[in-house]
């Protein structure tokens, strides 16, 4: 038990930030030589696939690299958010999907992938949390003080939508400083401490909900449903790559990946995981299949954090024994607050893919026929997990 709570009190073994939680802390923008080729392409992507001229580029002067000289985390998270960003960019260059990925791309990256514990296209971990530098390092991390390393056509489209989501992430993350507070709560049986806990894991969320609304001024629907969606997109349950890709040099097979989906996001699973949130309901266990899943595609150290949290004792089991109405209240705002958040990204969902399907279709279309990049039914997942976070609401008298 000592090891655990030492494990959770410090984060930073599991590459969590205290301050930033699951954001990647200080990214690099280079790798060392020879590996910034593929930084250098990867920021060149955009101008490049407008003149038509990425796989090009790719096939014509990309060296084939040994990954044995990459060196330490960071190294390895650049490197990897750099290939992810050359990857889709070669499958998807104007729509139209290419079936191999040649070897200079996915021995490297494939073999990058193995030493994250992640799959060898790009996730919400590389687009999101690792994507970002800050402009002037005496001012705080603001939209305005902030760029994307990498961008992706539609103007600042991608910018918008990668950044906005890093701080949702930021603005949720200052309650896991508070989980190794909630374990030592229940442990001893401290009733206020643990409503104090339970009341900044809350706020933090609300904090979420208040900056996921800058995705109305920094994204354009138009923009992200029309060309950003297609660089996010995966090779799973997807009809344009019906038997998925493969990767030269590696597998001989073709192999199948989810695009990056909000799913893989650690936070939000953290929560279900630290409140007890259980999404594989009778009625739909496709969802918390999907969720599990969704694992395999965050660093494998964030992965073994969640696994941590979901190791301790029941916080739900607890609250639920206890006969103090005040603590099932502040529980209940925490699931509160997490419908809160579904519900808002189920809007933005609409406003930014079903809206633009409908119009693009010229007639409604079935939302459940709408698919997300992670390749699920995008409202239908997103409705459910929304409800059953819902479900988890205790009777409180």
């Amino acid at each position: 038990m000592a090891l655990l709570e030492n494990s959770l009190v410090h984060p930073e073994k599991f590459y969590i930030s205290k301050e930033l939680g699951f954001i990647l802390e200080g990214p690099l923008e280079e790798l060392p030589q020879p590996y910034q080729v593929w930084v250098e392409l990867a920021k060149n992507l955009p101008f490049l696939i407008e003149n038509g001229q990425f796989r090009k580029e790719v096939e014509k002067t990309l060296p084939e690299l040994s990954i044995s000289q990459l060196q330490g985390y960071k190294e390895l998270r650049l490197a990897h958010l750099a290939l992810a960003v050359i990857t889709m960019g070669y499958v998807w260059e104007e729509g139209k999907a290419m079936e191999v990925l040649p070897r200079k791309i996915a021995v490297p990256f494939c073999e990058i992938s193995k030493q994250l514990g992640l799959p060898p296209i790009m996730v919400y971990a590389d687009c999101v949390l690792a994507n970002w530098k800050i402009k002037n390092s005496a001012r705080p991390m603001t939209y305005d003080n902030m760029d994307t390393l990498f961008a992706f056509p539609g103007g600042d489209c991608s910018k918008g939508f990668f950044l906005v989501s890093l701080l949702v992430e930021k603005a949720a993350a200052s309650a896991i400083r508070v989980i190794p507070d909630i374990f030592e709560a229940i442990k001893s049986e401290n009733l206020e401490s643990l409503k104090e806990c339970l009341h900044s894991v809350a706020s933090s969320v609300r904090e979420a909900i208040e900056v996921f609304d800058l995705v109305h001024k920094h994204v354009n629907p138009d923009d992200f449903y029309n060309t950003l969606r297609t660089y996010l997109s995966g090779w799973k349950n997807n009809p344009l790559l019906p038997k998925g890709l493969v990767y030269e040099g590696v597998w001989e097979t073709p192999k199948m990946f989810c695009g990056g989906s909000a799913a893989q996001s650690s936070i939000m699973q953290c929560f279900d995981a630290l409140l007890g949130i259980q999404h594989g309901t009778a009625r739909e266990k496709s969802s918390a299949k999907f969720l599990e899943e969704m694992r395999s595609y965050m660093p494998s150290s964030h992965k073994d954090f969640l696994d941590e949290v979901i190791s301790r004792p029941s916080v739900r089991d607890f609250i639920i024994s206890s006969d103090d109405t005040k603590l099932k209240k502040e529980y209940n705002e925490c699931i509160k607050a997490l419908v809160d958040l579904r519900s808002y990204h189920l809007k933005v969902v609409a406003k930014y893919i079903i809206n633009p399907s409908n119009n693009a279709n010229g007639k409604k279309s079935s939302d459940n026929k709408e698919r997300g990049t992670g390749g699920t039914n995008l409202m239908t997942f997103l409705k459910t997990v929304r409800d059953t976070t819902k479900e988890a609401l205790l009777e409180e008298s």
